[in-house]
């Protein structure tokens, strides 16, 4: 078996390019890989396309990036926390294609399954399947890219909306634990997206929490296999840039 561990955020990144697609996992700012995003800011890799469930926010996460200007375009499903993430896309500077949750997790989760392509009733009657959607404005309240028709097909009397999977150039996704082969531990909401993204990125780096030799952990705990993984590095809790946030904090009054 090939030892995937390389020794900083900083080397594993270092062959995503300008322009490059990504897949991020996480669920909003659970489980999201921050070390990786951070050294991915600090290399100044700009003009990236996007693949997460939300944007981050406006100082933490793949917001970071967006608020650089990092990012061209974005496939995602939640971008309400996010002021910037919407000035950017009413003032014309971002392309952002919106999908169905649901969809958005079959999409990663059929590319890693070597699925092209596949349909679901998600979106049929909306714009989703009849085009139209604004991706980009103009700057000016226009519209200057929207989305194109899809193909529908009924099966059974109902309608299903043909939907292409995803694969993005590279994936980067946060373990609670890992071992050097590259076999995955997600914890608890962490598993959103995560797995998905993992297993959809043609060259897929995980930072692990907790880094453990091959053999400890229990096969059948093992949430993502080493086969999908081709890096791995090591990002204690509470090292630098470890930090876990929270999204919304809601405190009881006294």
């Amino acid at each position: 078996m090939i030892d995937k561990e390389v020794a900083s955020a900083a080397v594993a990144i270092e062959d995503i390019h300008n322009g490059a697609s990504l897949a991020v996992g996480g669920f909003g700012l659970c489980g999201i890989p921050v070390a990786l995003i951070q050294a991915l800011h600090d290399a100044g890799t700009s003009e990236l396309e996007t693949i997460s469930n939300n944007c981050g926010v406006d100082d933490w996460g793949l917001g970071v990036l967006l608020t650089d200007g990092r990012i061209r375009r974005t496939i995602s499903s939640y971008v309400g926390e996010n002021k910037e993430f919407a000035r950017q896309f009413l003032a014309g500077e971002l392309e952002v294609e919106l999908t169905p949750q649901g969809t958005l997790a079959e999409k990663l989760r059929a590319g890693g399954a070597g699925i092209p392509a596949f349909y679901t009733a998600a979106g049929v009657g909306t714009q989703v399947a009849d085009g139209g959607l604004p991706r980009k404005y103009d700057g000016a309240g226009g519209v200057a890219i929207a989305s194109e028709p899809k193909e529908v097909r009924t099966f059974n009397g109902a309608d299903f909306v043909l939907e292409e999977s995803l694969n993005p150039d590279f994936a980067l996704v946060h373990a609670w634990k890992g071992d050097r082969h590259g076999n995955l531990v997600f914890h608890a909401t962490a598993m959103n997206f995560n797995p998905l993204c993992a297993m959809a990125g043609k060259i897929t780096i995980a930072e692990v929490e907790e880094l453990v030799e091959p053999g400890e952990l229990d096969p059948e705990h093992i949430h993502v296999p080493g086969i999908f993984i081709q890096r791995v590095v090591h990002v204690p809790a509470g090292a630098p840039g470890s930090e876990k946030r929270i999204e919304k904090r809601t405190v009881k009054e006294a």
